[in-house]
């Protein structure tokens, strides 16, 4: 049937103009071959050995089912990790015993034991830098009555900055001795931000809050000094320690070093002693005063926790059932393309059966059946498919055949126009006359003639069938868990927004495949086009 169909002069000549696009003529073969890759996905991605020997006997456990007593002699007839066989004594002891993975050693369905992955050793100690506020009472005179965390700006001990004037500490703009002055005048006056310089010309901000007459003047005025936000937010410093209380590397950076430096003894210890703790369980975070700058130190130890980044052995990272994403992704793309295809050809049988049937006959058959496909047009598709699914359960063949039953009618319109076109053509009238039956007519005659619409939306079709399956498991109405689904990954992510590679992967493999398909389908339809080249006039 394929070498009639090359012989075809109009064939021959619509796949010259689908080569001579070579983007879409490259997608096409790029697709066939990635489906052929999904295809054979149990050969590259798996989590069952090709191949095994165990005692003499040879085993292929990619290909049957052998129970987990066979290697371990536990009495249980359930699936075996061969993972852990692999690194039993039986195994590592014996060379006679081994077991060949696919190249990438891990299945959709297998959850990734935490301890295989290898951590970062060490505690991080995270020096946050916090905001330094400091506040003073003072007299009309601008003498300090009172102060609370104010020595930092004043460059003396708290202990000193008691009694000493303002003004001989830190820069007053004359605006905020103005509005001092109204509020010791007992005087409305509204809040208030003015920068000046401490001590050492570092830039400060001072505050005043709102003032409402008293029945009785203050005595004293409160101010509020705080650092600029620039200053206040310097990036956190980080120092390795590991479990010996020894410096871990890398090496510290100048900051840190000197920060560590300058952390007295008893905090030192305190810190360390803490870091040591911290191997064996997470640790509220401290807060340490060094140079008369507060810190908020935190405890940091790498541990795993799923979704897990990428890392040695999964290099694509880990969803958030310890499962390997690459491996949900190569299973996803054969669910995904399976489930497009067998839909799109199901859904253009149904729709050329209607649509021939209505366009050949026409008067009475075709308006009941237009009126009966409105009908069903109208019904709710996502309605009934979350019915179907709660009454029998969601399942592949069931959304195969609901979602079927309602993707065939864009097509049996376009395929109805074309036999209401073609049954009036000279041919079909000469085959009627030469006695030729109804079903040769509309199968031999007509329907190779009116497939033109059938075979330029087939790529659409399957693009939009790709991202409706994709779209249904990220709403949680597709395929049954734990299928691997691109939708359900994107799902994933919606929940674990920090998880990068729950977004960037599953996005990108479903923009891939699409694109591929749409560039697929640019290329039929310009080579079934009569015209070779068109121009808006």
């Amino acid at each position: 049937m394929l070498s009639g169909l090359l012989k075809n002069p109009i064939a021959r000549k619509r796949l010259a103009r689908l080569k001579e696009m070579r983007r879409a003529y490259l997608s096409l073969w790029l697709l066939i071959i990635l489906y052929l890759i999904s295809l054979g996905a149990e050969l590259i991605c798996n989590d069952r050995p090709l191949l095994m020997t165990y005692e003499g006997k040879t085993y292929f456990p990619v290909f049957k089912f052998y129970p987990d007593d066979i290697f371990t002699g536990s009495g249980k007839q359930t699936r075996p990790d061969y993972h852990k066989i692999y690194a039993s004594d039986p195994f590592q002891q014996n060379p006679r015993n081994r077991m060949i993975f696919p190249p990438f050693a891990w299945g959709p369905y297998a959850s990734v034991d935490p301890q295989s992955i290898q951590v970062a050793d060490h505690v991080t100690l995270r020096f946050v830098r916090l905001p330094v506020i400091g506040t003073v009472n003072v007299d009309p005179g601008y003498k300090i009555i009172r102060s609370q965390a104010f020595s930092i700006f004043a460059g003396k001990p708290e202990t000193e900055v008691k009694g000493l004037v303002l003004g001989d500490l830190v820069e007053l703009p004359a605006v905020v001795r103005q509005a001092v002055g109204r509020r010791f005048s007992n005087l409305a006056a509204p809040a208030l931000t003015a920068e000046t310089t401490g001590a050492q010309g570092e830039p400060l901000i001072i505050r005043l809050s709102t003032y409402r007459p008293r029945s009785v003047a203050p005595a004293s005025v409160r101010l509020t000094f705080l650092e600029p936000a620039a200053r206040g937010s310097e990036k956190p410093v980080q120092i390795n320690f590991n479990r010996q209380r020894a410096l871990a590397s890398p090496p510290l950076e100048e900051r840190a070093a000197a920060l560590w430096a300058a952390v007295s003894a008893a905090d030192r210890k305190q810190l360390l002693d803490r870091a040591v703790s911290r191997f064996d369980g997470a640790l509220d975070s401290v807060r340490l005063t060094i140079d008369r700058v507060n810190y908020e130190v935190e405890f940091i130890k790498e541990e795993v926790i799923f979704p897990y980044p990428p890392t040695k052995g999964h290099f694509l990272g880990i969803d958030d059932a310890g499962r390997d994403v690459f491996a949900r992704l190569l299973y996803g793309l054969r669910t995904s393309l399976t489930f497009g295809l067998l839909l799109v050809v199901g859904s253009m049988v149904l729709g050329i059966a209607a649509g021939a049937v209505q366009g050949y006959f026409g008067g009475l058959v075709d308006i009941s059946g237009q009126r009966m496909i409105e009908i069903w047009s109208a019904l709710p598709f996502l309605y009934i498919m979350i019915l179907m699914g709660s009454v029998f359960g969601r399942s592949f063949s069931l959304l195969l055949i609901v979602y079927g039953v309602f993707n065939w009618i864009g097509i049996s319109y376009y395929m109805r126009a074309e036999f209401l076109r073609l049954r009036r053509q000279p041919f079909v009238e000469a085959a009627k006359c030469m006695g030729i039956s109804t079903h040769k007519i509309i199968f031999r005659h007509i329907l190779p003639n009116a497939l033109v619409p059938v075979v330029t939306f087939f790529p659409f079709s399957l693009v939009g069938a790709i991202g409706s399956l994709a779209a249904l498991d990220y709403l949680g109405f597709g395929l049954p868990p734990p299928t691997p689904s691109w939708g359900e990954l994107l799902a994933q992510a919606q929940q674990y927004r920090w998880a990068w590679w729950l977004i960037l992967y599953p996005f990108l493999s479903l923009f891939i495949v699409m694109l591929l398909g749409v560039f697929i389908g640019e290329g039929i339809r310009n080579a079934y086009d009569p015209k070779r080249y068109t121009r808006l006039e």
